[in-house]
């Protein structure tokens, strides 16, 4: 959280303390993942045509099957939870249509609106399964209520579950205990690089700040800045789920219970 500085402004010694760029792959807080998911590595694929002349279509992929998400390192790995297993439509790709002449006119005819441009949607939706998961994280400052529960969400294509469990799903209900048996969780924290100012080799200047501008007390003095790479954990942590093919007498279907998961009246079609 930002603190309200004063005319007098933080010393030299309070302007040190700033990363400059993370150099290495972190993981980012919302789901992050594109490129050839079956052999694991990450990148960015899409293509690009031109409907007329200066007008673009991209389309990209966007990898929803990766089987990853990432959640806050404060969280609470333990208390990650299944809470139900759904069917559902996700979206493969996203189309990008750049009108170089239509945005710079959008500009005009409507200033608060040229956020927009360029245009993008997205594409080819495809049947999939949702599996959803519960945490226990830290609450967000700007709740007024201070809830520590949060829900996050990985998607797997209809054949990568077992018959078994398509097979329950079908029925209609299965406590929350049963369908964990159907998937492996596992956790990790990548470390990552990340380049910070090197407060042994670096000098900076004395000023204060007047009227929210720094103002130097030697308009001649010049900061010496230098930067080293440091190692430390990710600030979240990347959770990895997979289908499992439990023991028949786990897949036994339950015919009731109140913590359970409702498949959506389309299951059987996807």
């Amino acid at each position: 959280m930002k603190q309200d500085e004063r005319a007098t402004g933080p010393s030299s010694a309070n302007r040190r303390f700033m990363p400059l760029a993370v150099l290495g792959v972190g993981i980012v807080a919302l789901p992050y993942f594109a490129g050839k998911v079956d052999n694991g590595s990450l990148a960015l694929s899409a293509a690009v045509t031109s409907v007329k002349p200066g007008v673009e279509t991209k389309i990209q992929d966007l990898h929803p099957f990766t089987h990853l998400a990432s959640i806050p390192a404060s969280s609470d790995p333990a208390k990650i939870k299944i809470e139900k297993v759904k069917a559902t439509r996700v979206f493969t790709k996203e189309k990008t249509i750049v009108d170089p002449g239509y945005c710079k006119d959008l500009s005009f005819r409507d200033p608060g609106g040229s956020m927009f441009c360029p245009y993008t949607e997205d594409a080819s939706p495809t049947p999939a399964y949702e599996v959803i998961y519960s945490f226990k994280g830290q609450p967000l400052a700007s709740d007024e209520y201070g809830n520590r529960y949060f829900t996050f969400q990985v998607y797997f294509r209809p054949e990568e579950l077992s018959p078994g469990l398509r097979r329950a799903l079908s029925i209609g209900k299965m406590k929350r205990a049963e369908l964990a048996t159907y998937f492996n969780l596992t956790t990790s924290r990548t470390p990552i690089r990340e380049a910070v100012i090197d407060q042994a080799e670096s000098s900076f200047c004395d000023g204060n700040y007047v009227d929210g501008n720094w103002i130097q007390k030697d308009p001649n003095c010049k900061d010496k800045v230098s930067f080293k790479t440091v190692t430390r954990p990710s600030d979240y942590i990347t959770v990895q789920v997979e289908p499992i093919s439990p023991r028949p007498q786990q897949a036994a279907i339950s015919e009731q219970g109140e913590h359970s998961s409702d498949l959506p009246s389309d299951a059987k079609r996807h």
